[in-house]
């Protein structure tokens, strides 16, 4: 469980990454598209540090 939980949120956390990126590349709703992907990028930190943590203990 471990290797799939970390393979989901790195996958998630390069996401977001992808999202900050990209979103210059959208005309009008570039702070959208890289807020977006700044919280995506959270969400992919966030899985492993808080949530695999408790599943795992």
């Amino acid at each position: 469980m471990n290797i799939l939980g970390f393979l989901v949120s790195i996958i998630i956390f390069i996401g977001g990454f992808y999202l900050m990126g990209s979103s210059f590349y959208v005309p009008g709703f570039e702070a959208a598209v890289f807020f977006l992907g700044i919280i995506t990028s959270a969400i992919g930190f966030a899985i492993p540090v808080h949530l695999l943590k408790r599943i795992d203990g």
